[in-house]
């Protein structure tokens, strides 16, 4: 049998594995279920016959990064060494953000197919393009078709946090031998990802003094210098759609930073109606754009808030950085993005376009820290990290044609 032929077949085949990687609640924070996902997939991938290692992240490193012992982390690499001398790296996550809200089918994680779409949480982000691999990956196997580069695959823990214990833990170990990378989300469709933002996720905690809401000049109210600071703050975020702050994607179409504050937002536990509370906190998210550094943006941002905590002095203000992850772009004319290309044009039947995606992935791991060339490229899912999530089961298989497409040929 040809490998269109399978592919063409091969339908109800990869809804069953992709309805099997969804029902794996692999959700992060706080990591569930990772042990039981990494043997499904080391299994599938052995019976391809590739070399499968499965990594575990010591407690030690969990310590330091806050994470819970009781939540070990785990990455898979599998090879499949066709004898080339050059070889790709495909790269996977398998967390998923948590699911909550009324999902139309029951459970997000019981997934169900309607008019087309797969539904069921990490469908789209990003287990439908684990499933197109391993579909593209037995594609080939079955056919006896061999690839024009050898195959190594990493199906990698927490990138939904940043990814440090996952994509980030198997190249500063050096579990990583290639010399080229493909992300396998980021993109879709007839577009080809080359760069994605970086971010920078601060927490910003101010302590006032609290007292009976009867007497409030006794207290230093939290909230209320947490406002100021918001409002001060938001005359700053203007400044990021002014001329000079523009990146220019691949396409022309103009691109700014963005800042986002109070995804999380509280005060103290004893807060009631007739306190002036004595403590609150709010989150930032700085989207940087590539023509931005992620140093510059952080010193800029916390010299923004040192000047609104000295506006207020009777309260004390401190920042504490929850995640830094620097843009990253790649060259569009680079051979690995251009065979990519032409396995897109192949399959899709359009023109390639390049895209940078406002989302941060972990191709930096692989672009700026192991130094690979790298794209990005998967399903195109709707509803990402909300409720009823799904991905069209024909850009399910139409996403493992390109893969396929692209391991049968040179790269330059």
């Amino acid at each position: 049998m040809r490998l269109r032929e399978y592919l063409e077949k091969g339908e109800p085949a990869l809804v069953r594995t992709l309805q099997d990687l969804v029902r794996f609640p692999t959700v992060n924070p706080p990591g569930s279920n990772y042990k039981s996902i990494v043997d499904y997939l080391a299994a599938r991938c052995s019976s391809l016959g590739m070399d499968t290692s499965v990594h575990s992240v010591d407690k030690e490193t969990l310590r330091r990064s806050s994470v819970s012992v009781e939540f070990p982390r785990y990455n898979l690499i599998a090879r499949w060494n066709a004898g080339a001398t050059r070889t790709v790296h495909f790269n996977a996550h398998y967390a998923v953000v948590p699911a909550s809200g009324s999902w139309r089918f029951g459970s997000p994680f019981d997934p169900v197919v309607n008019n087309g779409s797969l539904y069921g949480r990490g469908s789209g982000d990003m287990k439908g393009s684990i499933a197109a691999l391993l579909m593209a990956l037995e594609a080939m196997r079955k056919t006896k078709t061999d690839p024009a580069f050898n195959i190594e695959c990493s199906f990698t823990a927490d990138e939904e946090t940043g990814g440090e214990l996952g994509a980030g833990h198997i190249v500063r170990s050096g579990l990583i031998s290639a010399d080229y990378a493909v992300v396998c989300e980021g993109a879709a469709g007839a577009r080809v990802g080359c760069a994605h933002n970086g971010v920078l996720w601060l927490v910003v905690e101010i302590v006032g003094r609290s007292s009976h809401a009867s007497s409030p000049q006794d207290g230093i109210n939290a909230f209320e210098a947490m406002a100021s600071t918001v409002t001060k703050l938001k005359r700053f975020r203007k400044q990021l759609e002014t001329p000079r702050r523009r990146y220019r994607d691949f396409n022309g179409n103009n691109r700014y930073p963005t800042m986002v504050m109070g995804g999380i937002f509280e005060g103290s536990d004893g807060d009631k109606i007739n306190t002036v509370p004595g403590r609150s906190f709010f989150s930032i998210d700085r989207r940087i754009v590539p023509s931005e550094s992620l140093a510059k943006v952080e010193k800029e941002l916390i010299g923004e808030l040192k000047q609104a905590s000295q506006q207020l002095p009777n309260a004390r203000f401190t920042v504490e950085t929850k995640l830094r992850i620097e843009p990253c772009k790649v060259d569009p004319a680079h051979p690995l993005t251009q065979a990519f290309a032409r396995a897109v044009r192949t399959v899709r039947r359009r023109p390639p376009e390049f895209r940078t995606t406002s989302g941060f992935t972990d191709l930096h791991y692989f672009v700026r820290d192991a130094c690979l060339p790298g794209v990005l490229y998967g399903v195109k899912g709707e509803h990402g990290h909300a409720v009823d999530e799904r991905v069209a089961v024909h850009d399910v298989m139409q996403t493992a044609r390109v893969y396929a497409e692209f391991m049968q040929h040179e790269i330059g």
